[in-house]
Formats: structure tokens, C-alpha cells, sequence
């Protein structure tokens, strides 16, 4: 990733090459698979929101094409990417 603060939950992005919006809400999630592997993000269509499990979907920060809407944020928000910008670093 080559920023070191992740997008706020509620987020609205698009992604490289896609058509339909999502909206973010989970930050570093753990994908268990054959390979676990970490994603910056999880995300839903926007509007719809959470449909199935079969309609969230992993993503990293270098696979937003454009920023639509910056989700809110509060003390508690910045305090919380702090203490991700520290497990980042160790």
C-alpha cells in the first residue's frame, strides 16, 4: 500500500475497471482460503449494501480508481488509525 492511512468505514469507491460502486465497511480483512492473505479493505455495492456473502469483496488501496466519498470521522476514528498505523509498522 503506499499510503499509510486507510479510508474511513463508509467510504464509497470504485475500483479499477469497474462499473458499480462499493461502499467499505471493514479495514484489513483476513480472506481464509486455501491461502489466508490480508485485504486492506471489504466492501458491498453501494446502495444496496450487504447482500450475501457472495457480494462482499476483499480489495487493497492500489485497487481504488477514484475516492467517490470519504466516510465519517471522529476522535475514536482517528485514534483507531493510529493504532493500525503502529501493527503496520511492526
Amino acid at each position: 500500500m503506499t499510503q499509510n492511512k486507510l479510508l474511513p468505514i463508509g467510504s464509497i469507491v470504485l475500483l479499477e475497471g469497474g462499473t458499480k460502486r462499493l461502499m467499505i465497511y471493514g479495514r484489513k480483512q483476513i480472506m481464509v482460503s486455501n491461502n489466508p492473505k490480508m485485504f486492506d479493505y471489504i466492501g458491498v455495492f453501494y446502495p444496496e449494501g450487504y447482500i450475501d456473502p457472495e457480494h462482499a469483496f476483499a480489495f487493497n488501496h492500489s485497487d481504488i480508481e477514484k475516492v467517490i466519498f470519504e466516510g465519517y470521522q471522529d476522535e475514536e476514528e482517528i485514534e483507531f488509525q493510529q493504532v493500525l498505523a503502529e501493527a503496520v509498522m511492526d
